[in-house]
């Protein structure tokens, strides 16, 4: 499930900045206030994995306020475990699940002034989607019941990026800064040491490699190919707001453009 560069294509100098936000609920809340600033898209939870209505309709907000794009992070319903359990959802589970959590932030965009433009799955449902093709199109096909004009945020190279352009919906590949990669291409799972990277640092020069060599290097050492038109950052660590500074400052030192990947 590698994704691979076209061998006559130049290292991009766009790129997208995501973070995961909205993903507080009741009073339980996360302080996404200082990361505004430095992302682009904003995956905003819709209320399964986390997410409630006041906190969806509030980040809508911040994000209209910000000049950020807005998209949709639908998961698992799994509160207790923020969605990062797999559960034995069927693919027609999975797409009824997705359409309503897609039409819920929606609801709130359409109620703010702005607009969807796209969408991408938490968690457990994220990363089978980049492995399970009866997954992914079902991912796939609740976006375009919903609007076809929505793109599909995935994993550079995954099974959900193939099932976008199979369903006839736009495709996007990302690449996170904060995770690491096992030598296929897909993300070390969090229960696995070293899953979670830290170093505010080496994040930062890894984003700029990404873009700039469109390669990786895994966990093992191996460097696996990645073309990605975003970059992803989680919004909910310890060390988020230390880490999108470092990421954007960085990438506009060394004269990257960072911008939306869907603009209005």
């Amino acid at each position: 499930m590698k994704g691979e560069p076209h061998p006559d294509r130049l290292p991009a100098r766009k790129v997208d900045l995501n973070a995961d936000v909205g993903e507080g609920f009741g009073r339980y809340r996360l302080d996404d206030n200082a990361l505004w600033d430095g992302i682009t898209s904003a995956s905003i939870a819709c209320g399964f994995h986390a997410g409630d209505p006041m906190v969806m309709r509030e980040t809508v907000a911040a994000a209209v306020n910000h000049g950020v794009t807005v998209g949709a992070h639908p998961g698992y319903p799994d509160l207790t475990g923020f969605g990062r359990r797999d559960l034995a959802a069927s693919p027609d589970e999975v797409e009824a699940m997705v359409i309503y959590q897609i039409g819920a932030l929606r609801a709130f965009c359409i109620a703010a002034g702005t607009r969807l433009r796209y969408v991408k799955p938490h968690g457990s449902l994220y990363n089978r989607a980049a492995r399970d093709a009866a997954t992914a199109e079902a991912i796939a096909r609740a976006v375009h019941a919903v609007d076809p004009a929505l793109a599909l945020l995935g994993l550079a190279g995954s099974a959900l990026v193939s099932a976008a352009a199979t369903i006839g919906i736009r495709g996007v590949g990302e690449a996170f800064v904060d995770r690491a990669y096992s030598a296929d291409g897909t993300l070390v799972p969090r229960t696995e040491s070293g899953a979670v990277l830290t170093d505010v640092n080496a994040i930062a020069e890894r984003a700029l490699a990404i873009v700039e060599s469109q390669t990786v290097r895994a966990i093992d050492g191996t460097v696996i190919p990645v073309v990605a038109e975003s970059l992803c950052t989680h919004g909910d660590g310890p060390h988020a707001i230390a880490i999108v500074r470092a990421v954007r400052a960085g990438l506009e030192r060394a004269g990257v453009t960072v911008t939306a990947f869907m603009h209005d």
